[in-house]
């Protein structure tokens, strides 16, 4: 099965993990066709364990191999394209940002999606399939957005991940 692996945190707040270093780590643990995208915490590869297991394992070789704590989210590449297709905001508005916020268990994303009062103009969020929320905010706001602003607390640090729209196409090609 050829999963994406997100990694958490990853070339932010001191954590410094370089992506050819990541590539072998994962294929020295058993992972196939491993490839990363970006140097953002994107991870490609093949396995034939089950997602919790591919979680478990890419997580422990985060700490064996840059000694932190690492946090991970697994998608099959499959859950991957109903995400992207299921994006509900129009992709071609170019003042704004079109992020998928994953979560590991919904209840974060359920949390994010009804924050607090947003202002229509500057940012909206919709609930998504695997437990993801699709957020749009106006290019230049995302860090000043109420969104923004919660989805950074270290309360959602091990549940969720950020990534824009296009990165996550860029995991089908």
């Amino acid at each position: 099965m050829r999963y994406a692996v997100l990694l958490r945190g990853v070339n932010v707040g001191g954590v410094k993990v370089k992506m050819a270093v990541l590539r072998d780590a994962f294929a020295d643990a058993g992972f196939d066709e491993v490839k990363t995208l970006l140097a953002s915490g994107n991870v490609l590869l093949d396995s034939a364990d089950k997602p919790a297991k591919v979680k478990e394992t890419a997580q422990q070789v985060l700490r064996d191999t840059f000694g932190y704590d690492a946090w991970v989210l697994v998608y099959d590449l499959g859950q991957i394209r109903e995400i992207v297709d299921g994006y509900p905001f129009e992709r071609s508005d170019d003042d704004k940002q079109p992020y998928v916020i994953f979560s590991e268990d919904g209840a974060s994303a359920k949390e994010l999606g009804v924050i607090g009062d947003l202002d229509p103009a500057l940012e909206q969020t919709k609930p998504g399939p695997h437990s993801v929320l699709y957020w749009e905010v106006t290019k230049g706001e995302t860090l000043h957005s109420v969104v923004g602003k919660a989805s950074s607390k270290a309360k959602y640090k091990r549940t969720t991940t950020t990534r824009n729209l296009r990165t996550v196409e860029k995991l089908l090609t």
